[in-house]
C-alpha cells in the first residue's frame, strides 16, 4: 500500500502516475505538478476551436495545441473547448502557448475544486460545476468540473468529458445578428456560465417530479424504499448546495471587479446569472425543508402504525387477561373445588368468557380506544 512506502519511494510512485484518485494522493508532490486528479473518464482528449466575429464563423477540429498558433487572428474571438483531461500534455501546452500560471493549470487538472474566481494580470480563471441527472438512478446526480480561462480575445474551456452541455452555445453562434456574435470574449464567458446554470433548473424540475408524488404517498404508504429515496435526495441536495453556493461569491466578485477584460455592458448579464443562482439556492433550501418534513412524516407514520399495532395487541391482551385468570383457577388440580362437580359448570364458564369479552369490547368502544 502507498501509505507504507517511505516518503521518497511514495513520491516517486505518485510522480509516475498521470491520474490520481484524490487530492490526498498528491501529497508530497511539488506545487504546480501537472497530474490529473479525479475520476478517469473514457473520453479521449478532443480539441475544438471556434472563431467568430459579427461577419465570420469558423469551426475547427485540431489534434494539438501547436495548430492553434496557425489560427491566430486578432480580428476574431477564439473559443477553444477541450473535452477530456486525460492528456496532461494538452493542458501544459495551453499554458505555454497563452502564458498561463502553472498553479492555474494544476487546478484545471484537479477536478475536486470548488467554484471560484481568480484574477491575474491578463486573464481570469473561473471554475464552475456542471450538474446533470444520472438516468440510471432515481435521483442520481452527475458532476462535471468546467474550467474557464478568459483572455482578451480567447476563451478556453476545459471539461472532464465530452457531452452536450455547451451544445446550445454552438447553436447561438449560428445566428449572425445575435449578441454573442456582436460582443466580446467576456460575453462568451457569460453565455457559458448561463448555460451551465440553466441546467440546474432542469435538475430542479426533475426533483419536483420525484418529490410531489413522494410527498403525497409517504404519509399513508410509508415503506423502506421511500425512506431510502428520501435519504438519497437529502444527500444529493447537500452535494448540490456545496457545489452551487460558492457561485454566489464568484458572481458577486465579478460584479465588483474593475478588470478591463469585463466591460460594463456585459456585467449586467452577469448580474442576471447571479439572480438565477440566488433562485436556485433558495429553491435548494425549500427542498431541504421539504425533505426534512417528509423524513419527520415518515418517522411519525411508522410510529403511528406501531402505536396502532400495539393498541390492537393491548386490547386483545386486556380481553384475555380475565379469561386466563378464570381458566387458571379451574386449571388447578385441587380435589375439593365445588364447581368441578356441577353439571352445567363447563357451559357456564363459556358464557362467562363470552360475556366478559363482549363487555370489554363494548367498554373499549365507548371509550373510543378502538
Amino acid at each position: 500500500m502507498n501509505s507504507t512506502l517511505p516518503s521518497r519511494r511514495r513520491l516517486r510512485h505518485q510522480t509516475n502516475k498521470s491520474v490520481l484518485g484524490s487530492a490526498a494522493d498528491k501529497s508530497g508532490l511539488p506545487p504546480g505538478t501537472l497530474v490529473h486528479i479525479g475520476r478517469k473518464h473514457v473520453t479521449e482528449c478532443k480539441i475544438s476551436v471556434t472563431q467568430y466575429n459579427a461577419d465570420i464563423l469558423i469551426q475547427h477540429k485540431i489534434h494539438s495545441i501547436t495548430e492553434l498558433r496557425q489560427l491566430k487572428n486578432a480580428e476574431l474571438i477564439t473559443w477553444v473547448n477541450i473535452d477530456g483531461l486525460s492528456d496532461v500534455k494538452v493542458v501544459e501546452a495551453i499554458g505555454q502557448e497563452l502564458n498561463i500560471h502553472p498553479l492555474v493549470l494544476e487546478d484545471i487538472l484537479s477536478t475536486h475544486q470548488r467554484p471560484k474566481l481568480e484574477e491575474y494580470d491578463d486573464f481570469l480563471y473561473l471554475v464552475i460545476k456542471g450538474i446533470s441527472i444520472n438516468p440510471e438512478k432515481n435521483f442520481g446526480l452527475q458532476y462535471e468540473q468546467i474550467s474557464i480561462l478568459l483572455l482578451a480575445k480567447y476563451v478556453i474551456t476545459f471539461k472532464e468529458k465530452a457531452d452536450d452541455t455547451l451544445e446550445p452555445i454552438y447553436s447561438h453562434l449560428q445566428t449572425t445578428n445575435g449578441r454573442l456574435r456582436q460582443l466580446g470574449s467576456d460575453y462568451l464567458a457569460y453565455v457559458i456560465l448561463d448555460t451551465v446554470v440553466d441546467e440546474y433548473f432542469f435538475v430542479e424540475d426533475r426533483l419536483d417530479e420525484i418529490l410531489d408524488p413522494l410527498e403525497d404517498n409517504i404519509l399513508f404508504n410509508s415503506s423502506k424504499e421511500m425512506l431510502e429515496t428520501v435519504q438519497q435526495i437529502r444527500r444529493s441536495l447537500i452535494s448540490m448546495k456545496r457545489n452551487i453556493s460558492p457561485l454566489r461569491e464568484l458572481l458577486a466578485t465579478i460584479l465588483r471587479t474593475d478588470m478591463p477584460l469585463l466591460q460594463e455592458r456585459t456585467l449586467r448579464y452577469y448580474g442576471d446569472v447571479y439572480d438565477h443562482v440566488l433562485r436556485v439556492t433558495d429553491s435548494l433550501e425549500s427542498y431541504r425543508e421539504r425533505i426534512s418534513a417528509m423524513h419527520d412524516i415518515y418517522l411519525s407514520s411508522i410510529s403511528n402504525k406501531l402505536n396502532e399495532t400495539m393498541k390492537i395487541l393491548t386490547i386483545f391482551a386486556s380481553i384475555f387477561i380475565p379469561l386466563t385468570f378464570i381458566a387458571g383457577i379451574y386449571g388447578m388440580n385441587f380435589e375439593y373445588m365445588p364447581e368441578l362437580k356441577w353439571r352445567w359448570a363447563y357451559p357456564a364458564v363459556w358464557v362467562i368468557f363470552i360475556m366478559v369479552g363482549a363487555g370489554l369490547l363494548i367498554f373499549f368502544k365507548r371509550k373510543k380506544w378502538m
